[in-house]
């Protein structure tokens, strides 16, 4: 297998990703130290009368623990599926990879590639809400729009896997945004060309004859 590049790690899903995963690891360790403090004052104050905070049965103590071990996997899967987030590219194609597609795109489908800035693309002030959170703090960044000849997967089932930022119009593109769009671009530009270079024809030997026949002897 043809070894890939410096892989590129995707902003939109590391500043997605890290809003989330401290948020799940605060309720979990809030949660365990809920039902350690009251079953320790349980234990503390063997009287109930004598106990200052409300008593915590088997059973909720236990669905609570549940709750806290879910939220601390769900963490744990968070910082997993991060550092899938990225492009890599290799000497016939890129590689997209996020935490709910992997595809390859070969360089024959990329007619162009332009730079703008994710404000001009994404103007925050046109979303509200959650997107808007989203996209906001990206607005300065460069990304790299790739134009192409067709998608390698239907748009229908791209949309189903990939933020709606990966897309700002109807034409077949994607939209990159990284964390060193200079270097990128730049990989990006010399990988294409040696694919161009090594498909142009070789030029044919012309023969002269009788003179290449006496050169040979």
């Amino acid at each position: 297998m043809a070894k890939g590049g410096r892989k590129y790690r995707l902003l939109l899903y590391k500043h997605i990703l890290d809003r989330w995963w401290p948020a799940t690891l605060t309720l979990a360790v809030i949660i365990f130290l809920n039902v350690g403090a009251l079953w320790g004052a349980q234990w503390y104050f063997i009287d109930s009368v004598e106990n200052p905070l409300p008593v915590l049965s088997d059973a909720g103590g236990y669905i609570m623990i549940g709750v806290g071990c879910f939220a601390l996997l769900l963490t744990f899967f968070l910082l997993l599926v991060r550092g899938r987030a990225y492009v890599q590219l290799f000497d016939t194609h890129m590689r997209l990879s996020t935490p709910f597609l992997r595809t390859n795109i070969s360089y024959k489908r990329i007619h162009r590639t332009t730079t703008a800035q994710v404000a001009t693309l994404f103007p925050p002030s046109k979303y509200r809400g959650g997107k808007r959170e989203i996209i906001e703090p990206l607005a300065a960044e460069t990304a790299i729009v790739m134009h192409l000849t067709s998608y390698p997967l239907p748009r229908s089932a791209l949309g189903l896997f990939l933020s709606p930022f990966f897309f700002f119009d109807k034409t077949p593109h994607f939209v990159i945004i990284v964390d060193d769009w200079m270097n990128f671009s730049i990989e990006l530009d010399s990988r294409r060309s040696g694919i161009k270079a090594s498909r142009k024809p070789s030029r044919p030997r012309i023969s002269t004859g009788l003179l290449d026949d006496l050169t040979r002897k």
